[in-house]
């Protein structure tokens, strides 16, 4: 792997339905326009994760018109708790919510792989690698390959919700043949990811201003003074 340009790796992703919640919405589930770079995140961590790699979104193109559809969905108004001295009748807690979902979605996913020496983790990581030596950036970069190769993923990759399934494919870099639509529009401020670096616990958000040209978003970097916090 060459040191002096991060590889970034891809991902063609389709599925049926598809819903990117905006936090800003608390009753009514709507969903932003395009997925997100902490979904788009999360389906590479479905695919592989280690606490020696975190992967960074940057780029994201959409390969199909964005169309928007409405269903009436069954949720619970409470959780279940190990304190709770009374049982939880899912029939007296459920409640009847409209979502604004996006259906028919495809998305060609682009990411980095960072790897994280071990002086750089958390002291309970630290204590769980057993192998330091053989942890390297071309181990870890032949695993996903294989992997995503093999259509192979610990957890089923979703799109926002974990009932809205998708599809992945990887492509190697050249081999992309479906064109990003033709289409450009101010997509606002989007939730870009969690900073779970600020707090593991309790992640504050972190946002950007999403613009997408020619049917393509390009994502920043999280140093970058373009993420809000």
């Amino acid at each position: 792997m060459d040191k002096t340009k991060p590889k970034l790796y891809c991902l063609e992703i389709r599925g049926d339905f598809a819903c990117f919640t905006r936090p800003e919405l608390k009753v009514e589930r709507v969903s932003y326009d395009v997925i997100t770079p902490s979904a788009a995140r999360n389906i590479f961590q479905c695919i592989f994760w280690k606490p020696a790699i975190q992967w960074h979104i940057r780029r994201i193109e959409v390969l199909k018109p964005i169309r928007r559809t409405s269903i009436r969905r069954n949720e619970v108004g409470s959780r279940m708790s190990h304190r709770a001295k009374k049982p939880l009748f899912i029939e007296e807690q459920r409640q009847q919510r409209t979502a604004y979902i996006l259906r028919d979605v495809a998305y060609r996913i682009y990411a980095e792989m960072e790897f994280i020496p071990l002086e750089k983790r958390t002291k309970k990581q630290q204590e769980e690698c057993k192998d330091p030596k053989a942890e390297t950036p071309e181990k870890y970069d032949a695993i996903f390959l294989e992997r995503a190769t093999k259509g192979q993923c610990f957890t089923q990759p979703y799109l926002g919700c974990r009932e809205f399934a998708c599809s992945f494919e990887y492509i190697p870099r050249g081999q992309e043949e479906d064109l990003p639509i033709d289409e450009s529009r101010d997509l606002g401020i989007m939730l870009f990811d969690m900073d779970f670096e600020k707090n593991l616990q309790c992640p504050p958000p972190l946002f950007f201003h999403a613009q997408m040209i020619n049917g393509v978003i390009k994502v920043p970097h999280k140093s970058s003074k373009e993420i809000l916090r």
